[in-house]
């Protein structure tokens, strides 16, 4: 066999080559753009709802350091009554003391205090306007609750309290309530603090609920030391 037969065959020269351009290569005829939002990997409803559960918590865990910042900052509390305060002179008379004392033993059995005190204050302009002020510190997580349930107590001692009302607990903070019952004497004004870390309350015959609520304010002023 000659070369001559192999050159003169035809060559099958197959289908036309594939041209190679720069656009991508598509499996898929979908334009992504139409899909429904349904089919996204994230749709904007869920990440909505992410968000809002994240400003949640946030706010949660505020709320919390808040709480617990107030906790630490008044729960290391001393209470000591000085000699002369808000115009009064403390009495310390055997009888006064007996007084004050009668007073901070049943304060301290109707709640569980670390220290308890008790005080008669005189008034140097009228002496039927002492001012009897107990109480003592302990760590308290809901002193507003506390301090209700102390007024209800002392309503089974002296008759119900009547009247009560919160007032400006002034720059040491916490809760502050006066009210009006009624004793020997007649009615008076009486009036009660408590924050995370003491809780006291005071007697005032003779005084209006008004006058009762800004002697007690100055009284704790001078009392309480954190």
């Amino acid at each position: 066999m000659s070369d001559a037969h192999l050159t003169e065959r035809p060559v099958d020269e197959g289908p036309e080559p594939v041209d190679l351009t720069d656009e991508p290569i598509q499996l898929s005829r979908r334009d992504p753009a139409l899909e429904p939002d349904a089919a996204r990997p994230a749709s904007r409803r869920r990440r909505i709802a992410l968000g809002a559960a994240l400003l949640v918590g946030l706010a949660g865990l505020g709320a919390l350091g808040v709480g617990g910042w107030r906790v630490l900052a008044q729960k290391d509390t001393t209470l000591n009554p000085p000699a002369k305060l808000a115009g009064l002179t403390r009495d310390d008379s055997d009888r006064a003391r007996t007084t004050a004392d009668y007073l901070r033993d049943g304060f301290a059995a109707d709640i569980d205090l670390d220290r308890s005190f008790g005080t008669v204050y005189s008034d140097p302009a009228d002496a039927r306007r002492a001012v009897l002020v107990f109480g003592g510190t302990t760590l308290l997580w809901q002193p507003e609750r506390d301090l209700d349930s102390l007024f209800g107590l002392m309503a089974d001692e002296t008759g119900k309290v009547t009247g009560l009302r919160e007032v400006d607990a002034g720059r040491l903070g916490g809760v502050m309530k006066c009210g009006t019952t009624s004793g020997d004497g007649g009615d008076f004004a009486v009036c009660g603090w408590a924050d995370h870390g003491s809780v006291v309350m005071g007697m005032f015959p003779g005084r209006s609920v008004d006058d009762s609520a800004g002697l007690f304010r100055e009284l704790r002023e001078g009392i309480q030391r954190r």
